[in-house]
């Protein structure tokens, strides 16, 4: 026997038997041979110890001398596989289940062998379990390894497959396991062997996450179960005739009774209870085992097959499924989200219900799930729906309390549907409801007329007609009824009696509703008799005119036809029957799509080319002049009616302005004046501001079309002479109107009206000239501030919003991720769309300093876009497209102080995040520094001044409120080419007193830092003195020097690319005032100096000019001297020996006074030393070093060839100070942090 438990142990196989098995179906074992003890009808056989099992057996092929699969081999099939027989299914399968059973007699290990591999194949693998895997091997190695033989290229298996020929074999699979257990049930299945080792490999299979092995072991087991409760009802049969034999002998006279009679029936009903019990056991065994996991499968077929099995089940052996142990899992799956599963619960249901003795064991199932019948009547699938009314009708002819008059009014309103099958099947259900029961009074009236039992039925249709309330689907209600009630229905004889017969006393007569209402009901059923088809939109045939999804693409088919055949082929009516299919689909349907597709279609045969256009083009025009009287009538009615706008008025106007707006988007309708009505429809929304948000949608996006078909026809010079006027008026009142709608408290108002305002700059910006336009000037519309502003702040407001803030509808239900993604992606749109603004330069390119910005926090969602507006911002313009990243930065520096307050801590998150923004702006400019040379120059210009701009709020002394800006611009140095940074050095040092270069506080690291960056690699001339103090000097001779600055020169031809803007920029350099530094005398003029004599390393100082307000921190410049026109006249020769000569004299000056300073300053250092002597490691002060930060000896020996004074070397101790700061900020103090030994060994002071 097999317990639930045991369902998953290996495979269990007895040792070869020596005698051989009788014929199954025999009830008797003539010869003995299998004969048992206590068992007189069949033959059974004890379960061998685990590990006793046969020698043996192939892979799949059939034992037997001259035998294959138990087919002879002169019947062709020689080497056959039991699937391939099947599949072939041109054996009976009562013969092959025959011979399989022999040959299960001769070698069961063999048998099984090929049982085994029948089930695998069936699932579609490739592989077969061998003799070996056979004998050692347990369930889950074999799936296991079966698994690894599947086809991975292909999902397919026989069951999914398509064709009549793999439908065949899904019946004859079906039948080949309930004939193999016919057959069996007598002693075979009783072994205690074959059933064991089928039920465990089929459970095995069941809970394999292969979706093949799943489903063809589910049905399997499904099936065997069917067959099983076919043998357990037998046998229930059989014990209750033994018993009522056993009854029979029992009660006879003593002397009539047969004692070896009585033995023999109580012998046999004993062999019956334990085989009834060996059955149960095998039941239950796959009912747990497989049913109880996969009725719930996550595939809809293999729950669909449970279901179905279990109905049959509970109506074969109703005395053991009919309960509700059972019953609760087809209640529970009529919830389940498949129509497949739900109509076979209905079905199993239904087959219940059919018999009244079933149907009323199901109350306590039927009081707990009725409301769910009741609710599939509403099904979304349609097959679903009219099942579960039949399911009803079943159950009101097996109870008429148990629906309560709730639930038949449900099913009532159904006889109206448009659906065919469900009225039919809802008028059955009324028919049966009011009309099937008759009283014992009504047994006597007469058949015909008024007083017949068929005139009260007519009055009540008349009364439920009239109740319904569709007075004018009368033709409905008697399509519904004919086929259940056609013989009431056409008792004209009675309707007439009721309408011209007197009443007789007592009798209420027919009021003058229910008269007209009779009148029309014989009128529907007259149409219908003669006609004998049903009503519009009930054709036998399929509509598919209200399905959105099929009609839409049932129109695009048209635009596909060879329209000369409806000329040459003498097809008129069809092109009219067609333009009458479309004029209708746009009358009933509202849905954009939809509409949408009839402009295109009828885009699409109104084509010139094609004989057919004036046919068609006579059909739109005649469309479109009801649609726009119908559109003027409606608004001045709408318009005119003050107050709030009626619903159902505004129903009438939108649904018009849809279809108007849609064939607009195709079709020219210039000769219509749509622009007033849709202005003043606009207008007056502003105005009250109750217009209903879907029609000032489509009255902008009308308006939209109305002027862009008006600006095709003036470019194309097809206009008339005042229409240009016309179209510059309209066009610039239309942007004001959106402009203004920009401000709705709406959000799908505001994001349609800034979408038009989008397309339309960008149709109406400078670029409306190109290619010999230029007379379309006038039209040019060029944004102002106001108008951009309003944008970026919708941008700001709609897109740049956080997950949580838009995560829940406006019906305070969550959105599920299909909207979300939808939501991302029309935000995307609105950004891309105002980001092409930005591309082509219709707005100002600044503007995109507050989309750049959201760079890293809208990473995921906008990062490509904001990327790609970048790169294309800066093939516009670079220097343009570098302010405007600088400007982002600045923005976000001052968000982040508003937050935080005046103390910048540059470890928050805030900081960081601005710096790292920073940073991967800095990977935009590329590698080539000579393309982004002025760009990069001039974002540093503005970022020093924006360091310096404000003072600190603490007074004198403290750092500027920016000050921390120089950190993060910092992050640009490196693009910065080596002359430049000597400039920007420069430049930075006009905004530094002498106080805040000898600063050290933490408050000023972003200025030590900043400085540090823009000295690393540079000349000895772009050095200040504070920098040159601190450096160490250099001793090489002036050979290596000149050696070094040889190697330095560009070509010849970049340098005369450079030398018109070097001239200035040498001028900028001389007259830079720094402080510690003498004013070197000003050049009389630079435009004069020889390009040959120019070093590319002075470029791009033109762009350094100081500021207009003077800060207080920073010393006020020098001014230029006025330029006197008879220098020009000097000699060219003079003039460049003149400014040589100047020069070195300058540079001489400012040598010495280097010289002088730093000696002072080491004076200073030595004296300070030798006065603190040993106690200097114990001070917490430390001698001043204002050494450059650089990342490698090289650069420090660039610093080195820039000075040519001595410089006293004195080795001092690192001191407490220094080491704690080490701890602290070793990139900031410690030069150990960034350089090797080799160069911490050179002095520093």
């Amino acid at each position: 026997m097999i317990a639930a438990q045991d369902l998953h142990t290996e495979f269990q196989f007895a040792q070869e038997a020596e005698s051989q098995l009788s014929s199954d179906t025999d009830l008797e074992d003539p010869d003995g041979k299998n004969a048992k003890t206590g068992k007189g009808m069949a033959a059974k056989k004890g379960k061998k110890a685990i590990g006793d099992k046969a020698k043996g057996g192939g892979a799949g092929r059939a034992c037997g001398v001259g035998r294959v699969n138990g087919h002879h081999q002169q019947n062709g099939m020689e080497n056959m596989t039991l699937f391939e027989v099947v599949k072939m299914g041109k054996s009976a399968t009562q013969s092959l289940v025959d011979d399989w059973i022999e040959a299960y007699k001769s070698n069961r290990d063999h048998a099984l062998l090929d049982l085994i591999n029948f089930f695998i194949q069936c699932s579609g693998c490739k592989g077969a379990v061998s003799g070996e895997m056979f004998r050692h091997m347990q369930n889950s190695e074999i799936i296991r390894k079966m698994t690894e033989e599947f086809d991975e290229d292909s999902g397919d298996y026989p069951f999914t497959m398509s064709g009549p020929q793999w439908k065949k074999f899904r019946i004859s699979f079906c039948d080949f396991i309930a004939v193999l257990v016919r057959q069996c049930q007598y002693s075979i299945i009783y072994d205690e062997y074959m059933m064991d080792t089928v039920i465990s490999l089929l459970t095995g299979l069941s809970d394999s996450q292969v979706r093949a092995f799943r489903h063809t072991s589910t049905l399997a087991a499904m099936k065997l179960m069917t067959a099983l409760v076919n043998v357990a009802l037998n046998l229930s049969i059989n014990m209750d005739n033994t018993q009522r034999q056993y009854d029979a002998e029992r009660n006879k006279v003593v002397a009539k009774r047969a004692s070896d009679r009585l033995e023999l029936l109580l012998q046999k009903r004993k062999e019956l209870q334990e085989n009834q019990d060996e059955i149960e056991n095998m039941m239950n065994a796959i009912f747990k085992g497989v049913f109880v996991h996969r009725y719930r499968d996550a595939i809809a077929e293999i729950r669909a097959s449970c279901i179905e099995e279990i109905g049959v089940w509970m109506k074969l052996y109703s005395d053991a499924f009919l309960n509700d142990s059972y019953l609760k899992y087809v209640g529970w799956t009529m919830h389940d989200k498949q129509g497949e599963v739900r109509l076979k619960c209905l079905g199993a249901l239904q087959s219940l219900f059919h018999s009244r003795e079933l149907g009323a064991r199901l109350e306590l199932f039927t009081s707990r799930f009725k409301d769910r019948i009741v609710s599939m009547t509403l099904d979304k699938e349609y097959d679903v729906a009219v099942q579960a009314i039949k399911l009803l009708t079943l159950v009101l002819q097996c109870s008429d309390e148990v629906l309560t008059a709730e639930d038949c009014e449900s099913v009532y309103h159904l006889v109206y549907s448009a659906h065919r099958p469900i009225a039919v099947s809802a008028g059955e259900f009324l028919y049966k409801k009011l009309f099937s029961h008759q009283g014992p009074e009504e047994e006597g009236l007469p058949r015909r007329g008024r007083q017949s039992l068929n005139g009260s039925l007519i009055k009540t249709t008349v009364f439920f007609f009239l109740e319904s309330e569709l007075h004018e689907h009368g033709a409905y209600l008697v399509d519904s009824l004919w086929e259940c009630g056609s013989e009431l229905l056409k008792d004209w004889e009675t309707m007439i009696s009721l309408l011209l017969d007197e009443p007789v006393p007592g009798e209420e007569a027919l009021t003058d509703r229910q008269e007209t209402a009779l009148v029309e009901i014989m009128l529907c059923v007259v149409r219908q008799a003669c006609e004998c088809h049903p009503p519009v939109g009930r054709g036998s045939g399929k509509r598919y005119c209200v399905d959105i999804d099929k009609v839409n693409n049932l129109l695009q088919i048209p635009k596909y036809f060879d329209l000369d055949i409806y000329t040459t082929g003498r097809l008129e009516k069809h092109l009219d029957a067609l333009l009458r299919q479309i004029w209708e689909v746009q009358d009933k349907h509202t849905d954009t799509e939809v509409l949408e597709a009839c402009s295109t279609t009828y885009h699409s045969l109104c084509n010139e080319e094609f004989t057919i256009f004036n046919r068609v083009n006579i059909a739109r025009s005649q469309l479109l002049d009801e649609l726009v009287d119908k559109f003027n009538r409606l608004l001045e009615d709408f318009l005119q009616e003050g107050g709030e706008p009626d619903e159902d008025d505004s129903y009438q106007v939108l649904a018009t302005l849809k279809k108007i707006s849609a064939f607009h988007n195709a079709h020219d309708l210039s000769k219509w004046d749509l622009f007033t009505g849709n202005y003043r429809l606009l207008n007056t929304g502003l105005q009250n501001g109750d217009m209903p948000e879907q029609i000032v949608i489509h009255a902008m996006q009308c308006t939209h079309y109305i002027i862009l078909w008006h600006l095709a026809k003036v470019s194309d010079g097809s206009s008339l002479k005042g229409d240009m006027v016309t179209l510059r008026k309209q066009m610039r009142a239309f942007f004001l109107m959106c402009q203004r709608y920009l401000n709705s408290i709406n959000n799908a108002v505001k994001e349609q009206a800034f979408t038009i305002l989008c397309d339309l700059l960008l149709i109406f910006s400078h670029q409306i000239m190109s290619s010999g336009r230029e007379q379309l000037e006038p039209l040019v519309y060029t944004p102002d501030s106001c108008l951009q502003a309003e944008m970026l702040n919708f941008i700001l407001d709609q897109v740049f919003i956080d997950q949580d803030d838009d995560n829940n509808s406006t019906d305070g239900q969550p959105d599920d991720e299909a909207s979300k993604i939808e939501d991302l992606h029309k935000r995307r749109n609105l950004l891309a769309s105002y980001c092409k603004l930005i591309i082509y330069n219709v707005v100002d390119i600044n503007m995109g300093a507050d989309i750049f910005k959201q760079y890293m926090r809208y990473y995921n969602d906008y990062g490509d876009i904001i990327k790609e507006t970048l790169s294309k911002t800066r093939q516009i313009d670079k220097v343009q497209c570098a302010k405007t990243l600088g400007l982002s930065l600045q923005m976000l520096f001052n968000e982040m102080l508003s937050e935080l307050g005046f103390n910048v801590d540059r470890s928050t998150s805030a900081f960081c995040g601005i710096k790292e923004l920073s940073r991967r702006f800095s990977l935009t400019f590329g590698l080539d520094q000579m393309k982004t040379r002025e760009a990069i120059a001039m974002l540093h210009k503005d970022g020093i001044e924006f360091a310096f701009k404000e003072p600190s709020p603490q007074g004198q002394g403290s750092p500027p409120l920016n000050l921390a800006f120089l950190d993060i611009l910092s992050e640009f140095s490196s693009k910065l080419i080596r002359q430049d940074k000597r400039t920007v050095h420069m430049y930075l040092e006009r905004f530094m007193t002498v106080q805040m270069a000898l600063q050290r506080e933490d408050c000023w690291l972003p200025l030590i830092s900043y400085r540090n960056s823009l000295q690393a690699g540079g000349d000895d001339d772009t050095m200040s003195v504070m920098s040159g103090i601190s450096s160490r000097g250099s001793t090489r001779s002036k050979k290596s020097k000149q050696a070094t600055a040889s190697k330095r020169k560009l070509p010849e031809a970049e340098e005369n690319s450079c030398s018109s803007s070097d001239a200035v920029w040498m001028n900028r350099e001389q007259n830079a005032q720094t402080p510690l530094m003498i004013h070197s005398p000003h050049l009389t003029s630079t435009v004069l100096r020889d390009p040959k004599k120019m070093r590319p390393e002075d470029g791009y100082a033109a762009a350094f000019t100081m500021p207009t307000e003077q800060h207080p921190h920073q010393p006020s410049p020098l001014q230029q001297p006025p330029h006197h026109p008879h220098e020009a006249a000097i000699d060219y020769n003079t003039q460049v020996t003149w400014m040589l000569t100047q020069r070195q004299q300058a540079e001489a000056r400012q040598q010495q006074e280097r010289v002088s300073v730093h000696y002072a300053k080491m004076r200073n250092h030595m004296q300070q030393a030798i006065r603190r002597g040993s106690g200097l490691m114990e001070d917490d002060e430390e001698p001043i070093v204002e050494d450059v930060m650089m990342s490698s000896e090289d650069r420090l020996e660039d610093i080195n060839e820039g000075m040519d004074f001595d410089t006293m070397d004195i080795d001092l101790p690192a001191s407490k100070n220094r080491r704690e700061r080490t701890e602290l900020k070793p990139d900031f103090f410690d030069p150990s942090s960034i350089m090797d030994d080799s160069v911490l060994n050179v002095s520093m002071f």
